[in-house]
């Protein structure tokens, strides 16, 4: 038979296991949900229903803020189990401190089940005294991302706005609205510029063939193409909009860099199971968090 401890650590990995496929299927249908509140509010914005987009698009910012909230635990929780050979004693390692103080203070505060599991074990393996320190964040080890997005804080102005800007930016929508630039003035023909009819007027514009080359015709006159500087082969995927960076760009120097379509198409590329990435993996993954 195996010694409690172990049982209870086997308990943990798969309710672990169990939370970190549910995160991820609840960030997806968020994310499915949002698209189509995005587009309404572009509906709004369309119509010059400002006052009451405004109002609505607050719903947008708190389901974002959630799903922001989501992605920390599943890290967390894939952290854990990364590690789980750590939490073979009974005291708590350091290195796990802020991902299990972290998870005790945000489970109750969620919808996911599965978390409130994985509270109850830490709970039983930790002890009372452990988790009300968590739960009331005395010593700060609480992770203040996760604090401030489980806060009840309306959102402020700039970000309303922001959210806005970036929803009728993505939806083709002009707010808002921009003056009308001016039209540039019409050509003179070369009748108006008194220029001689022999020359200009009446006659087919001249063609130079290569006599060894068949495809390659100009007419004369024709404006060569334009040469610009050669196409840089590095590609960066721009960080994904956020209520704490809501105009996300990538730029070098003063050149703004933008993914590729197949770089868009892998990083919206997301499933709801997968295998547990290593501890490389998450820790890029937390760095990548923390510069948001």
């Amino acid at each position: 038979m195996a010694p409690p401890g172990a049982t209870l650590l086997t308990k943990l990995k798969v309710q672990l296991k169990l939370a970190i496929a549910r995160l991820r299927m609840v960030q997806q249908r968020d994310e499915q949900l949002g698209k189509t509140q995005r587009r309404a509010m572009a509906q709004l914005l369309e119509a010059e229903k400002v006052d009451s987009a405004r109002i609505r698009v607050e719903n947008i910012i708190r389901s974002d803020i959630t799903t922001e909230l989501h992605e920390l635990l599943e890290l967390y929780c894939e952290l854990l189990l990364a590690r789980a050979g750590l939490m073979e004693g009974s005291i708590c390692d350091p290195g796990l401190e802020e991902a299990i103080k972290s998870l005790i203070y945000a489970a109750p505060k969620t919808e996911i089940k599965e978390l409130a599991t994985v509270r109850g074990l830490l709970v039983e393996k930790y002890g009372k005294e452990f988790v009300l320190v968590a739960m009331e964040n005395s010593d700060g080890k609480v992770n203040p991302k996760v604090v401030k997005k489980l806060s009840v804080e309306p959102p402020k102005e700039e970000l309303v706005v922001g959210y806005l800007e970036e929803i009728a930016k993505a939806y083709g929508v002009d707010w808002p609205k921009r003056a009308v630039a001016t039209p540039p003035p019409e050509l003179l023909d070369d009748d108006d510029l008194g220029g001689d009819d022999d020359d200009a007027g009446g006659k087919e514009q001249k063609v130079l063939v290569d006599p060894l080359r068949t495809d390659n015709v100009k007419p004369v006159g024709t404006p060569l193409k334009r040469l610009g500087p050669p196409t840089s082969p590095l590609t960066v995927t721009p960080p994904r909009m956020t209520t704490d960076n809501v105009h996300p760009k990538v730029t070098l120097g003063s050149v703004e860099l933008k993914p590729n379509k197949k770089m868009e198409a892998a990083a919206k590329k997301k499933g709801p199971e997968g295998d547990v990435p290593d501890i490389k993996d998450l820790e890029a993954r937390f760095a990548a968090l923390k510069k948001r």
